[in-house]
């Protein structure tokens, strides 16, 4: 049976490497982006909008503009200046939303009961625990728990890099052809990703570990 699935979609090179690999396995996938008042949402939005019609894939835009209203982090327009550094520095907690992946996974479960989708999907990724705690293993099996027993469906949670490094992505993603370059990583937004923020630095890390070139154009 073909499996119809939920994306939480940003159009960066974890969640594309998720999306071509579902694909891959014969999933029906509907791809949630959701705008929150990130520094990056608008470049993320125009690449997850162009890599979903390039596969024929809905995309399905969703504003949360009381994020950025009500929640503090520099990750948002709303917060301070971006910190610079590795991306396992102490600082990168600043660009921490809180619930942000609880609130999205909420409504993902809701529009795959409404479309009777077996299962939602995310691409959290083992370089993530130590600074987000909405992609530990531990809020995986409570959002598992949360999709199965608060739907009639019994939605299930797909999370499969939950005990992946990046790197372990981006050997996946070239093994899938996956255009690493239409994917952005960027914390900072614009045309050109900075090369300095901590998610940059993770994404030239990734490729640099993966014995992989990579395609991406930084500024620095």
């Amino acid at each position: 049976m073909r499996n119809k699935t939920v994306l939480s979609y940003s159009g960066g090179l974890d969640s594309s490497v998720l999306l071509y690999k579902l694909l891959s396995e014969g999933d029906e996938v509907h791809c949630l982006n959701f705008q929150y008042g990130s520094k990056h949402n608008e470049t993320e939005r125009q690449k997850a909008k162009a890599i979903c019609a390039q596969n024929s894939v809905p995309f399905i835009d969703i504003e949360l503009p009381f994020v950025n209203k009500l929640f503090n982090s520099d990750l948002l327009k709303s917060g301070n200046d971006l910190p610079l550094g590795h991306y396992s520095e102490a600082s990168m907690k600043q660009t921490v939303v809180p619930g942000r992946n609880t609130i999205m996974l909420s409504i993902a479960i809701g529009y795959a009961e409404s479309i009777k989708a077996q299962r939602i999907a995310i691409a959290n990724h083992a370089d993530d625990h130590g600074t987000y705690p909405d992609t530990r293993p531990e809020w995986v099996a409570s959002m598992s728990l949360v999709a199965y027993h608060g739907t009639f469906e019994r939605i299930k949670l797909y999370a499969p890099f939950t005990h992946f490094l990046k790197s372990d992505i981006c050997v996946l993603g070239e093994k899938l052809n996956v255009p690493f370059k239409e994917t952005w990583t960027c914390y900072a937004g614009g045309t050109v990703h900075c090369g300095e923020c901590g998610a940059c630095t993770s994404r030239k890390e990734a490729f640099e570990n993966a014995n992989i070139p990579d395609p991406t154009e930084y500024q620095t």
